[in-house]
């Protein structure tokens, strides 16, 4: 009900002279951007914007338009040893931090070796488990030591660089640089109103880009219908909305819909230990009866692609379109009766005694994932299963891991390993955060996650996936519903907007604004 009043009222509200917000007096170029996500901090360190377009920050390594590696802090792209457990970078001169110190060598081992300290709370060690130790040989050069051959650990080097000055006799977790962060970024962080609003004021010191737009704020609106009613008013120079809300601004003047292609899943995320859904044929009647096509003509207003492993199609050389699910009802339910799981007289299915229920859980305000929730709980009623869906919150999600499933998103189009490994691999079954939430073990996928993760050979890793996602689909742990197209409605007032297949993470980072430090006013 929520969603179809807040498309009525953005409705009025963009029909009735709201079209374009009013303009102020005449100063340096400004833009302000409705956000669906607020960060917990501005560390990189700590799990901030750890694949680049951190705005505050920048990375040994950056990437273009085409998701392309490019030199960063660094002068050239780092140079690998033929084992592939070495790897040096040479930095820029002349680089400054916001604060006027220099930037060095030494805060670039101390940004990395911070991460992979036990003491400090950092939700992205996980992706440095390959690294073993990283120096700098003098002020300029970084050198990293490897555990074992990594494949796509070029790709780890986007994390943004802190000044290790600003955290000495400072415990990391709790510094003030947390909210107040020094970077080398095109961008520094004037005010942070925690739960309100967040203003960048551009970099002009900065190395290579002094940004035209002179002043970003960052308005944090959780709730998809409380930010499309307040773009409608004219509080928001651009916003991101669910496809179905942004499709209310088509042919509206002084207003354009952007659609980006991504590699950000949402899936139903099935709890491997819950006595139901134990057993992996049970699984594969689960995706087996779900219509994602249906999904995403209605859901997503055509906006996005079927899903079946976290492998996006956007990751070309690796993805195998052979690993599907095909909607067929009538197989999920023969493969539910052959599993002993029948319907009885109330048209529910269960087994010795227990019923065969699966309740679905989806975080309150995310009205997309409560649309794909109740979707779900539908396709999965069809078939005798008794699927009540529930809103929450991220953190109950995680707590009834075991015993519900519930509606993850996640996912990014750089390398497969950072999409799969860590949701997948049974080494994370059971630990904190948002890794392998649904306690899933497969050997089979363990071997070919691995292989992939460390052969150097291009074509052997190539086979490596191909072997995970169908030992994936035979065993599904999930059933990965759709990759989103990500949809965002912007006054019509910019140049500079470059398309780029966008990770999960499109905040105040990714999303269209990724590279607002090159925009202009037209």
């Amino acid at each position: 009900m929520r969603t179809v009043i807040g498309l009525v009222l953005l409705g009025a509200l963009v029909g009735t002279g709201c079209s374009v917000a009013r303009q102020g007096p005449a100063g340096p170029p400004s833009i302000v951007i409705g956000a669906g996500q607020e960060p917990d901090n501005l560390n990189p360190i700590l799990g901030y914007a750890p694949d680049g377009a951190a705005k505050i920050f920048d990375g040994l390594l950056d990437r273009d338009a085409k998701l392309k590696l490019t030199p960063g802090l660094a002068v050239e792209l780092p140079e690998t040893s033929a084992d592939g457990l070495t790897w040096t970078a040479k930095l820029r001169q002349g680089v400054k931090f916001s604060d006027g110190a220099p930037l060095s060598a030494q805060d670039v081992a101390f940004t990395y070796k911070s991460v992979l300290d036990p003491k400090v709370n950092s939700t992205i060690a996980s992706r440095y488990d390959a690294l073993a130790d990283v120096q700098a040989t003098d002020d300029s050069t970084v050198v990293f030591k490897l555990k074992y051959p990594y494949a796509p650990f070029d790709q780890t080097l986007t994390l943004g660089i802190v000044p290790r000055k600003a955290f000495d006799g400072v415990d990391i977790n709790a510094a003030p640089f947390n909210t107040a962060p020094i970077g080398t970024g095109p961008y520094t962080v004037n005010q942070w109103r925690k739960g309100d609003r967040m203003v960048l004021k551009a970099n002009e010191t900065h190395w290579d880009t002094k940004p035209n737009i002179k002043t970003v704020t960052f308005v944090y609106i959780t709730d998809d219908n409380a930010r499309a009613t307040r773009m409608a008013s004219g509080e928001f120079d651009a916003t991101v909305l669910p496809p179905r809300l942004a499709q209310t601004y088509r042919d509206k003047a002084g207003y354009k819909i952007v659609q980006n292609p991504s590699a950000d899943y949402r899936g139903l995320g099935i709890p491997s230990e819950l006595p139901f859904t134990k057993d992996p044929n049970v699984r594969v009647a689960i995706n087996t009866g779900i219509n994602r096509q249906a999904m995403i003509d209605t859901v997503l207003a055509g906006a996005g692609k079927p899903a079946a492993t976290p492998i996006s199609p956007y990751l070309a050389e690796w993805y195998d379109p052979a690993a599907k699910f095909d909607f067929d009802p009538q197989k999920a339910g023969a493969i539910l009766d052959l599993a002993g799981w029948v319907i009885g007289s109330d048209g529910k299915r269960a087994k010795d005694g227990q019923p065969a229920r699966l309740p679905i859980l989806y975080p309150a305000e995310d009205s997309l994932r409560k649309d794909l929730a109740l979707a779900v709980g539908s396709d999965l009623a069809k078939l005798g299963i008794d699927a009540p869906v529930e809103a929450t919150t991220f953190e109950l999600m995680l707590q009834r891991q075991k015993e519900t499933a519930a509606i993850w998103g996640g996912g990014d189009p750089y390398d497969p390993d950072t999409a799969a490994y860590t949701l997948l691999h049974s080494r994370y079954s059971g630990q904190s955060g948002y890794v392998n939430m649904t306690l899933y073990k497969n050997s089979q996928v363990d071997t070919a996650l691995d292989e992939a993760r460390k052969n150097l050979d291009r074509a052997a890793r190539k086979q490596a996936y191909k072997d995970f996602q169908k030992a994936f689909v035979a065993d599904p742990g999930w059933a990965f519903l759709v990759f989103l197209d990500h949809t965002y409605v912007m006054r019509d007032k910019w140049t500079g907007l470059e398309e780029q297949v966008e990770p999960h993470d499109h905040g105040m980072v990714h999303a269209v604004w990724w590279n607002i430090e090159h925009w202009s006013p037209k």
